[in-house]
């Protein structure tokens, strides 16, 4: 008898307590599907920290919707596929093991890689891989300096933007940081034409054939007033050349090392494994 009250009891106060749980669950939640809850906390927890005013009101609004909707899709769901559809334990597994290993194989890289690649190395890959580096879009070698029209001494400007003698170099430098909308002198990088025609409203057939002496050329719009001097120009389909390819070299032959250091690795973990007899292939008897 007196176990009898005691198991009532007990069931009585887990009930209670449940009751009690789901009485709190309900007053602190903002959202509900079915018997499930979105708590006032979550909520504050998924809103970005800084965000204020009607962004803030704004965000939970969306967050509170697709909560929902995300919810409401699970429902439906897991009342639609049978227990073996619904058994993801395998893909869990399997994707707990692929971050695992990434992780490992990235903290590896890290503080294993020689990430110095000689220019020696970069244009020997070069040399021996002609036909990979064709190519895509047109591009050129300039230096130009895009002028409002009717700004003061365009006329010196313009001298010194041509010349090559250091003085007079170093004038145009302190004019285009003056008047200039917006300057490039340094042409020792090759730029892609598209790009440039953003900025400079140049016409392909105004460049023709300047690998052997540069070609200064004036243009004018509504606006602007335009000093270039192209001193490069290669057309699509060429071969690239190399101070153009020169980090896209660097960074494949950086994940050519990467993947033999992690093949490395990998292979070191199996010898060391069956030297020390740790792993072992069962035959088929």
């Amino acid at each position: 008898m007196q176990k009898a009250i005691h198991y009532f009891i007990l069931t009585t106060a887990i009930a209670f307590i449940s009751a009690c749980n789901n009485d709190d669950v309900k007053k602190d939640a903002i959202a509900r599907v079915h018997d499930k809850y979105l708590s006032k906390a979550e909520l504050a927890r998924a809103i970005p920290f800084g965000l204020k005013g009607e962004d803030s009101v704004s965000f939970a609004n969306e967050f509170i919707t697709q909560w929902l909707k995300q919810n409401l899709v699970l429902r439906k769901a897991e009342n639609n596929l049978n227990d073996e559809e619904k058994d993801v334990s395998r893909q869990l597994e399997d994707y707990r093991t692929s971050l695992i290993i990434f992780a490992y194989e990235r903290e590896l890289v890290k503080q294993k890689l020689d990430t110095l690649v000689s220019d020696d190395e970069i244009s020997k890959y070069y040399q021996e891989h002609p036909n990979n580096f064709e190519l895509k879009s047109n591009i050129i070698r300039l230096k130009y300096i895009k002028l409002p029209k009717k700004t003061p001494n365009s006329d010196k400007a313009k001298k010194w933007f041509r010349s090559e003698k250091e003085e007079e170099q170093n004038k145009i430098q302190q004019f285009a940081k003056l008047y200039a909308v917006n300057f490039l002198l340094d042409d020792s990088n090759w730029l892609l034409l598209e790009d440039v025609i953003k900025e400079i409203p140049l016409d392909e057939n105004e460049i023709g054939n300047v690998n052997n002496q540069p070609k200064f050329i004036e243009l004018f719009d509504e606006k602007y007033q335009y000093l270039v001097t192209v001193t490069g120009f290669m057309v699509k389909d060429s071969q690239a050349p190399l101070e153009f390819e020169k980090n896209t070299i660097r960074n494949i032959i950086l994940n050519k090392r990467k993947i033999l250091l992690i093949q490395k690795m990998q292979d070191d973990a199996y010898n060391d494994a069956l030297n020390e007899k740790d792993i072992e292939v069962y035959g088929n008897n």
